[in-house]
């Protein structure tokens, strides 16, 4: 493969105030760089766009560093070795690496994991097989103690941890799973391709009487990808001794003041409830498990998922990052960036 002397890459251009913008972002053509010692020069095929990436758009301190102004994004992105410098890792060989935003990526070769697209498609490594499908297994299976038996309930079901969750929690034996969503095609990808038992749009009226109605014996866990008043709705619905996994609360990462609840906290004492906040780097001792049991399901057709791929090049990443902040995708948004 002729690797061309320059390449695109996207930079946040300023920081976002509120919803961002398309004039956050810059697109910048570089120098392709030459790989020095332990290194390898990737070509990046499908690069990945989520919801933590917004928190690093803001200069606060955080358990990541936060994107620096002038300089590239990061984030998941698999590609193909085009140049190496090290034996483990040649050319044609795929990895999955931290380097996204770029057309061509120079990580280190220790920090460049090969993954085989004969074994699954490239996009599965950035989803449901990589670290969003990690966050939903250890989520509900470590941080809310779940067990057979228990009635869960999964806010954004339909994106790229959440339709991942249900389907754990489903498989694990769950007495029933309920999930939320924010149109009428993903409440029927939910309970027609899913399995879910129930699931509603949490535009169509309160999020607390839906929940209600769709378990009238209340939950047991509530994986919570949303916060605001899905998290309300949860504290209200769960069972004594409940537990819910704070994974995010994508309901106000754009906000400008602080939000005003939930209101009812004083129901986590009441009911003894267990809310457990988590970052997945934390359960990294969980990847080989992960890969197991989740691989097994996935290659056997009992755990699906679905993937919204934008097509275009890195051109096109911040409009996908914008469009998945607002809900546009189902499962999990890539962006294809070289075939």
């Amino acid at each position: 493969m002729t690797v061309p002397s320059t390449a695109l890459e996207v930079r946040l251009a300023s920081r976002p105030q509120g919803w961002p913008t398309e004039d956050n972002f810059e697109i910048a053509e570089v120098a392709v760089p030459k790989p020095e010692a332990g290194q390898v020069l990737v070509r990046n095929t499908l690069m990945s766009v989520d919801p933590y990436m917004r928190g690093r758009m803001n200069d606060v301190k955080s358990y990541v560093p936060p994107f620096a102004i002038g300089k590239p994004l990061e984030g998941g992105a698999v590609g193909e070795v085009v140049e190496s410098t090290v034996d483990d890792l040649k050319p044609g060989d795929f990895v999955l690496h931290g380097l996204g935003w770029r057309e061509y990526a120079l990580p280190d070769a220790k920090h460049a994991t090969k993954v085989d697209p004969n074994v699954a498609p490239l996009g599965a490594y950035l989803g449901v097989l990589g670290m969003p499908g990690l966050t939903a297994y250890a989520g509900l299976l470590e941080v809310a103690a779940f067990r057979e038996g228990d009635a869960v309930f999964v806010s954004g079901a339909a994106g790229a941890v959440g339709q991942v969750a249900g389907q754990i929690a489903r498989l694990r034996g769950a007495s029933r799973v309920i999930g939320s969503a924010g149109s009428a095609a993903k409440v029927r990808y939910l309970t027609d391709e899913l399995g879910f038992d129930a699931a509603f749009n949490y535009k169509d009226g309160p999020v607390v009487e839906q929940l209600r109605a769709a378990a009238p014996d209340g939950i047991d866990v509530y994986f919570d990808n949303v916060g605001g008043d899905h998290l309300e709705a949860a504290l209200t619905v769960l069972n004594t001794h409940g537990r819910a996994a704070l994974c995010g609360a994508i309901a106000q990462y754009n906000d400008t003041a602080p939000p005003p609840g939930p209101r009812n906290l004083a129901l986590a004492i009441t009911k003894r409830l267990t809310l457990r906040g988590f970052i997945v780097m934390d359960h990294q001792h969980l990847q080989q498990d992960f890969v197991r049991e989740v691989g097994s399901w996935v290659r056997d057709g009992k755990l699906r998922y679905t993937e919204t791929v934008v097509d275009g090049g890195v051109r096109r990443a911040p409009e996908a990052f914008l469009g998945m902040l607002r809900g546009q995708n189902t499962g999990k948004m890539l962006v294809k960036l070289a075939d």
